[in-house]
């Protein structure tokens, strides 16, 4: 897997070696975040002083998961807003990483993807600063594509990305296989044998695999990747125009002007309910629950830590969702520190009009209490 221990000098001193870097994709909502969040204990546990960073990206114009990880206390989380990081992100790339190298000095980088992002781009945008740093700065680990097997055949066979994501990695993870059963989980592996390519998988243990399956892949496919390869009908041309059209993006705004006024609760939670899965991938939220409101998890026998301010992160994907209370340590990221409400909505292609009209319509995404507030609803991708 690797060494967990800060690198030093033969003389002592504290000189970092190169950077391991693993990419991590998947499908909207496929587990990812999850994913790491069970992979920091099991870090912490080996060493306690090793430093995780995460960067990732995700269409919309709100940082919902930075804020989730770093309640987590993952040592420094940057993410990269309206765009797809394999495509008109990938020049940020290098920036984002300098700066991490520079202010968090981390052990590793994990660069989470968003749900429709090409990999084989970003391990080529990676192995091209790898040369140009002469390996001293970063080395790519390895690709890992988590699969949601529960939802996989909803959008395997409308997503060209979906597909693409499986045959360049390094290690395959199915993940939400426990409750479908072992043929659904059978039909999945055969979709993936069509591909053509030997992979490695794992089966997680509810969004948990164990640290030394995940990290130290020592990359064979993805670290000899080079610009120009992976495309020709395979990615390239197809991809820079394609996979950005495969979802469609609602940035949602509420405010109100009493302070301490939360969402309609129970409103929010018919929402959630009933927002059917195969029009809806992906629901990001960062809100504010008031005194009068109370918040259930999709999965009840999990209870909703309190949040002592009322502000909580929602995360919902395929009809399930969770509500995270806010850490208090943790500075909310200014795309969403001035509402009661900022939501990102990830679609199917053409639903985005269509839900755009119903939240605009009211009786959805409302505040508690007689005050109306104002409800900004915008399509962005």
């Amino acid at each position: 897997m690797g060494d967990l221990h800060p690198s030093t000098t033969p003389n002592g001193d504290n000189e970092q070696k190169p950077i391991p870097i693993t990419i991590l994709t998947g499908f909207l909502g496929a587990g990812k975040t999850t994913l790491i969040l069970n992979l920091l204990p099991q870090l912490r546990a080996l060493n306690p002083n090793y430093t995780l960073a995460l960067l990732k990206n995700e269409f919309g114009d709100l940082a919902v998961d930075s804020q989730l990880a770093s309640s987590s206390s993952i040592s420094s989380v940057k993410e990269l807003l309206n765009g797809c990081i394999c495509c008109n992100l990938v020049g940020s790339l290098s920036s984002a990483l300098k700066e991490m190298r520079e202010t968090a000095r981390p052990d590793r980088v994990i660069i989470e993807t968003s749900g429709s992002a090409f990999p084989a781009t970003l391990a080529m945008e990676v192995n091209r600063l790898v040369r140009e740093t002469g390996g001293r700065e970063w080395v790519l680990d390895g690709v890992v594509s988590v699969i949601d097997v529960e939802n996989w055949g909803g959008y395997e066979d409308v997503s060209f990305t979906a597909r693409l994501q499986a045959r360049y990695t390094d290690l395959v993870v199915l993940n939400k296989w426990e409750g479908v059963g072992e043929r659904r989980v059978e039909e999945v592996v055969d979709r993936l044998g069509d591909l053509e390519v030997e992979t490695a998988r794992v089966r997680s243990d509810r969004g948990r695999v164990e640290v030394g399956v995940l990290l130290g892949l020592d990359s064979s496919l993805a670290a000899g990747l080079v610009e120009g390869e992976g495309g020709n009908g395979e990615g390239g041309h197809e991809h820079d125009h394609g996979h950005r059209n495969e979802v469609e993006v609602l940035s949602v705004e509420l405010k109100g002007t009493q302070k301490g006024k939360g969402v309609d609760a129970g409103k929010l939670m018919g929402l959630l309910g009933k927002a059917p899965k195969d029009e809806v991938y992906r629901i990001k939220a960062v809100l504010t629950v008031g005194g009068e409101g109370e918040v259930k998890n999709s999965d009840e026998d999990v209870p909703v830590t309190k949040s002592q301010s009322g502000r909580y992160i929602l995360n919902w994907a395929f009809g399930r969702w969770t509500f995270t209370a806010m850490g208090g340590g943790v500075k909310e990221h200014e795309s969403s520190e001035e509402s009661v409400l900022r939501m990102t909505v990830v679609l199917a292609r053409y639903e985005s009009t269509k839900w755009k009209r119903k939240l605009e319509a009211g009786g959805l995404l409302e505040l508690e209490g007689d005050e109306r507030g104002e409800l900004v609803v915008r399509k962005i991708n």
